[in-house]
């Protein structure tokens, strides 16, 4: 598809979508949970030929001299694929959203007031690197009831066409339209500008990638956005923190996986324990490769390895072995700095004191805020959600971690027996 093709096109592949959403929502709770369940035994089966496709993404990206950090978010291997089918069969396993009925009420009157859950239409999901996101996001679609039109980044192409091809194996075999997940076969830029003017035909895009990605969908956006914007993760180590508690988490939520969202970027001590924790931690990231950007307290306290921090360093999402560490005066410092740094998307405190922990939680107003625990759990999967389409620093609908709950919405239903309003 070229770019002067792409806009007449995707207007008949949405259409299409928008067809097949009527179906999906319409369709029996079972047969959604048969096309996931037949979706999860597809890539089982499909297992080597979604790995050489892989395999050919890895090698171009090594080519291009894309990032460690792209490079381990483009992936896949045996465990990998396993837990995206492990994550299917758990959205399959859901109870049912569609038609759940919530707040039924009855007025004195005798009118019967409620809301149903619905699906929202058709989700347009625009992501890169990942190639999970494909299966992840029409399995959460698929189980909400909307039909998704998917266009993943160049450098994943192989990888989602094969992953689209389990997905679509699924559809077949529950009977369910192959556009319910539309896979866009382009990677020209021009074609999401295109999706995203298509208000008519498409209720929601959610982007997935970089912060270069997620503006230029926000900026080109006809259709409703939720953003899924740059993890810039604060661990805040108390004046009351075990440190060895703190060192244990500061390393899970650095070192783990340093390339994805939830990772920690920023670690900010407390004057209290400064003296006490910021050689350790240096040492330990040392010996682990990290780089530590500190502002003059922790240079001093850490040791001539420790580089001077910009102001940039506090904005930044560095998704590789690089961390920002600030001293701070007490908790009313680290909550100004988490305020004006931050992204919205996952804060920790660590800290013995419940006070100091409830203040936190309380006042911190990002999406996940956590208390003695790794940045590391702010995911769909790990917070009960089976899976997450991606976790939206947008306060507007959902906020999080969003699963197939988050993929739906009410609407009121009434039931008189003859009402008339006086």
């Amino acid at each position: 598809m070229t770019a002067t093709a792409a806009s007449p096109d995707l207007r008949e592949l949405a259409r299409q979508a928008r067809a097949a959403a009527r179906v999906v929502a319409r369709a029996p709770a079972e047969t959604r949970r048969k096309a996931l369940e037949a979706i999860a035994a597809a890539l089982r089966a499909r297992k080597a030929p979604i790995l050489d496709a892989n395999r050919t993404d890895l090698v171009a990206a090594e080519q291009r001299g894309l990032a460690p950090a792209m490079i381990d978010r483009l992936r896949l291997d045996d465990r990998r694929l396993e837990a995206i089918a492990r994550a299917v069969d758990d959205i399959a396993a859901q109870p049912e959203l569609v038609g759940r009925i919530e707040r039924a009420e009855t007025r004195a009157d005798g009118l019967e007031l409620a809301r149903m859950r619905i699906p929202l239409g058709v989700i347009a999901i625009v992501y890169e690197a990942r190639p999970n996101v494909t299966v992840d996001a029409a399995a959460l679609c698929l189980k909400a009831g909307n039909a998704c039109i998917l266009r993943g980044g160049s450098e994943a192409f192989a990888s989602n066409q094969a992953l689209g091809a389990a997905v679509a194996a699924g559809l077949a075999a529950a009977g369910l339209p192959p556009a319910a997940v539309t896979m866009v076969p382009s990677t020209d830029r021009d074609a999401i500008r295109a999706l995203l003017q298509l208000e008519d035909l498409v209720d929601l895009c959610i982007p997935r990638g970089g912060e270069g990605l997620i503006r230029f969908v926000a900026e080109h956006a006809r259709v409703p956005v939720i953003k899924h914007y740059k993890g810039v993760c604060h661990l805040y180590v108390h004046a009351a923190a075990d440190l060895d508690m703190a060192l244990a988490i500061a390393e899970n939520g650095k070192v783990q996986r340093p390339g994805v969202c939830n990772a920690i970027e920023t670690i900010l001590v407390d004057r209290g324990v400064a003296g006490a924790f910021v050689p350790r931690l240096a040492a330990r990231f040392g010996a682990l490769g990290v780089e530590v950007r500190g502002d003059e307290d922790v240079r001093r306290l850490g040791g001539p390895a420790i580089v001077a921090a910009t102001e940039d360093d506090w904005a930044a999402e560095y998704l590789a072995l690089v961390v920002a560490v600030r001293v701070v005066d007490d908790l009313d410092a680290a909550i100004a700095h988490i305020e004006r740094w931050g992204s919205d998307h996952t804060e920790s405190i660590i800290t013995a004191d419940p006070a100091a922990a409830d203040r936190f939680l309380r006042e911190v107003g990002s999406s996940t805020v956590m208390h003695n625990a790794s940045t590391r759990f702010a995911d769909g999967g790990e917070l009960g959600l089976g899976a997450e389409i991606g976790i939206s620093t947008t306060r507007l609908h959902a906020y999080g971690p969003m699963g197939a709950e988050g993929l739906t919405t009410t609407k009121f239903i009434v039931r008189g027996t003859g009402h008339v309003r006086a």
